[in-house]
């Protein structure tokens, strides 16, 4: 009987068999009489009998296991439920009756599966397009496409026909029907898939029936069997012993290469996505020219570390001479590292090259679709499209799609597309099946290991020297200073051993120029190149939950750094040598429970005797560069009841006094001693050799 959208339903037994009344099973008398076709008949009932027959019903549709019952009825409120109950009604065959004592409502037809389907594919241009028929009965043929719409709309597994007919789909070829209409997109009378998700069309062909294909569609069948055999080789060349996620992360960027589709390497931060990175560039350098994308703080130290790990590339930083004629000439193991804003600047240029790899670093800097960096970067030509982030995804789900958009275009279909299947249920209705379909379409691609993950691998402790190139106004300041420097200490009429002191204090003006502008010439106005940086590496940081202890020997630098956090809204605890010692403790305390995702502390006054374990990275925003000094910062954080792996940053300006100190440290560890620790500097090199040091910066 009809109840809502759904049934009622009674059980009774009917003791006589040509008409009679029907009865609760279990319920009245043993013995009843009633009159049957004007005949006066007697019945003897076995009430026992009667329940027991019940329960085996009861046991045999577990849809009645499930419903509510009230009033000796069985309620289903929900069509899906009803037509699954009918169906398994109809299983038992003739030990039952069914009535419908106000008119049979649902009727529901023989079962439909994978046997009845008859499947076409055929390649039709960036897509493959299927079609096919369903054979309900003799009378009835359904189109697929017709099909995947009543699966859509529908909520279970039974498809309406005409009338109050329903068809009863086998719950796997359901499911089947279901992926391909989640991640296809209905087309003439059938459905288009993406290459890249064509997984839910093998499925479907691979239980079907019948299948008429296409050869394009047989060689991309081929193809993806031949990749799974597919074992690429480290380059010989490549200078760096990688460690195991690092092997596998090369293994998987090669394959996806091989396959000629796009990959985005997500692992976080300290993990080595760049000699990753390189390790493809080697491999795949002698097939054509690379270009690598990264914001202008970074680009420096791809060039280092391209260098450092890769003898065999041949890098250039764009942007000097003659910019045409650089890219026009481009040959096999060439590596152009360009700027996004250059990218930007010369976008017409750098479409006009067939890169064979082109790598995105920061690629989270193409988040928003609508600029113009991001045209430029979808304008590129490249065989293999690769993006380097650690955070992939900041504020919402259409700096995914635009991500995707670059490495494998139209896998996430138009943005409209993309927001109705996937962003609005999830961000808004919280829709957990459109979460792990787009998880489903974009893992393949997309290559993200934690700390966690890889701790049995890592080091306890990694070290990360991150150049940055100051902007043209800051090395004019500097260059400026630095003659100037030049010009006092030679006027200075004072014998030599004098003027250790002076040097000194010459060279510590250039490195707090280094720091930032603000520190020896605030009447300028200039932007900090490395506090830009450090706002870089902060937003993957915080991106990925770690925090981080920054230290400084500059309270002043400290100071800007502070306002930079304040002005971001960025919680954080502060620590220098005028904190009074009951303070400094609660502000320790303070951060090792929570509060705070930054510690900002001066290296003398916070360099030793702190327990701040709560931080796994540390910053040196002007390293002191005698190593004693520097490791007891370091180890405030990299101690014992540490539980994580510690990455420590050091950010050195290039081209300046600072990287030549670097090199010194390198090569001759003693004579920087003297020079950084200063007291007794003149007793350990001469005031020429520290001359020498200042000017050395001119060439």
């Amino acid at each position: 009987m009809p109840f809502g959208e759904g049934l009622r339903m009674q059980v009774l037994v009917k003791p006589f068999a040509d008409g009679g009344p029907f009865y609760p099973p279990g319920e009245g008398s043993e013995s009843v009489i009633a009159e049957v076709g004007g005949r006066r008949l007697h019945a003897s009932r076995d009430l026992d009998a009667e329940k027991a027959s019940e329960r085996q019903l009861v046991a045999a549709c577990p849809m009645l296991g499930e419903a509510r019952k009230a009033h000796g009825e069985w309620l289903f409120d929900d069509t899906q439920d009803s037509l699954e109950l009918l169906l398994q009604l109809q299983h038992l065959g003739d030990s039952i009756a069914i009535a419908w004592p106000e008119g049979e409502r649902f009727r529901v037809g023989q079962g439909a599966g994978f046997a009845e389907m008859r499947l076409t594919v055929k390649s039709e241009r960036d897509w493959f397009a299927a079609g096919g028929q369903l054979q309900v009965d003799e009378q009835t043929v359904l189109d697929l496409r017709t099909l995947l719409e009543r699966v859509k709309q529908g909520s279970g597994r039974f498809i309406p026909l005409e009338g109050n007919r329903f068809l009863a789909l086998t719950r796997e070829f359901h499911r089947r029907l279901g992926e391909l209409a989640a991640f296809g997109e209905l087309h003439a009378k059938g459905v288009r898939v993406h290459p890249l998700a064509s997984f839910a069309l093998e499925e479907l062909a691979a239980e079907t029936g019948s299948v008429k294909a296409d050869a394009q569609w047989e060689q991309h069948l081929a193809r993806l069997r031949e990749l799974d055999a597919f074992d690429p080789q480290l380059p010989g060349t490549l200078q760096a012993e990688l460690r195991g996620y690092q092997q596998d992360g090369f293994r998987w960027l090669a394959r996806l290469a091989h396959w000629g589709v796009g990959a985005c390497l997500a692992d976080d931060m300290g993990l080595g996505k760049t000699v990753q990175t390189l390790a493809l560039l080697v491999a795949r350098a002698g097939q054509g020219p690379a270009l690598v994308v990264a914001p202008t703080s970074v680009c420096p130290n791809w060039m280092s570390e391209v260098a450092r790990f890769a003898p065999t590339l041949k890098p250039m930083l764009f942007g000097a001479g003659d910019r045409r004629e650089a890219l026009a000439a481009l040959q096999s193991f060439d590596v152009v590292i360009t700027s996004y804003g250059l990218l930007q600047q010369e976008a017409e240029l750098f479409a006009g090259v067939r890169w064979h790899t082109i790598v995105l670093d920061e690629a989270q800097a193409i988040k928003n679709a609508a600029t113009k960096r991001s045209q430029a970067v979808m304008a590129l030509q490249g065989d293999f499209r690769m993006a380097v982030t650690g955070t992939p995804l900041e504020n919402h789900l259409g700096e995914l799609w635009n991500l995707f958009r670059f490495i494998n275009p139209g896998l996430l279909g138009s943005l409209e597309q993309f927001n109705q299947r996937f962003a609005v249920p999830i961000e808004r209705d919280n829709d957990a099946a459109a979460r792990a379909r787009l998880r489903r379409l974009v893992q393949p691609f997309m290559l993200r290991r934690t700390k966690s993950q890889v701790l049995a691998e890592l080091p306890s402790r990694t070290e990360i020297l991150r150049d940055i190139e100051l902007s043209k106004e800051e090395m004019a300041l500097y260059e400026s200073l630095r003659r100037d420097a030049l010009q006092r200490l030679a006027a200075d009429g004072a014998p030599a051993g004098q003027k250790s002191l002076q040097i000194l204090a010459e060279i510590m003006r250039l490195r707090r120029a280094c720091c930032n502008p603000q520190l020896v010439a605030p009447e300028l106005g200039l932007d900090s190149s490395k506090l830009a940086a450090f706002g870089e590496l902060l937003d993957e940081l915080l991106e990925n939950r770690h925090k981080a202890l920054v230290f400084s020997q500059f309270v002043d630098h400290l100071g800007l750094i502070r306002a930079y956090l304040d002005e971001r809204g960025v919680r954080y605890q502060y620590l220098d040598g005028a904190t009074p010692m009951q303070e400094r403790q609660r502000r320790v305390d303070a951060f090792q429970g929570g509060e705070g995702e930054v510690f900002l502390i001066s290296l003398k006054a916070g360099g030793t005797g702190l327990n701040l374990t709560a931080a796994d990275y540390v910053i040196h925003m002007d390293p002191w560069w005698n190593p004693a000094v520097e490791d007891q910062a370091s180890d405030r954080a990299h101690r014992m009841g540490q539980q994580r792996p510690v990455t420590i940053y050091r950010l050195v300006a290039r081209n300046t006094i600072e990287e030549a100190i670097v090199d010194l440290h390198r090569h001759k560890r003693d004579l920087a001693d003297s020079l950084l620790e200063g007291g007794d500097a003149g007793g350990r090199m001469s005031p020429d050799e520290i001359m020498q040091l200042l000017r050395g910066e001119a060439g």
